[in-house]
């Protein structure tokens, strides 16, 4: 069969030139194997050297929500109350464990892409200072 490792970008290339070669090939015939090896291969170095970093919790949970067609209202069962979705949404408090548990079980959304740490906004709004009449 003559495959070897995919060490570099040039050995990247050349492996999916080939896979593009065999992909028609049929499973279980000498060409149907190497095109399952050099796909193994392929997804190896990909993983490695091409990763998709996991969105952060907050876009992952507006991306649900978006998707499906949920409403700030639909998330109070896995977050709390309508306050404290707010301040989730917006960044203002970051997701307890058990709100995590909750989405992951009743939402289906990934454990990991809701453990991921993420920046919680600090500013407050400004509040006006009260005037000094001299």
């Amino acid at each position: 069969m003559n495959i070897k490792p995919i060490k570099t970008n040039s050995d990247y290339e050349t492996a999916l030139k080939e896979i593009e070669r065999l992909f028609d090939a049929e499973p279980g015939t000498p060409d149907g194997d190497r095109l399952e090896v050099l796909s193994t291969l392929v997804e190896a170095y990909e993983d490695e050297h091409y990763s998709i970093p996991l969105p952060d919790p907050i876009e992952m949970i507006l991306y649900t929500m978006d998707s499906r067609g949920l409403t700030r209202a639909d998330l109070e069962p896995y977050i709390g109350s309508r306050a404290r979705v707010s301040e989730i949404l917006n960044r203002k408090r970051l997701l307890s464990l058990s709100m995590i548990q909750r989405l992951n079980t009743g939402l289906g959304i990934p454990a990991e892409s809701l453990i991921a740490s993420y920046k919680i906004s600090t500013s407050k709004t400004p509040r006006s200072r009260p005037r000094i009449i001299a």
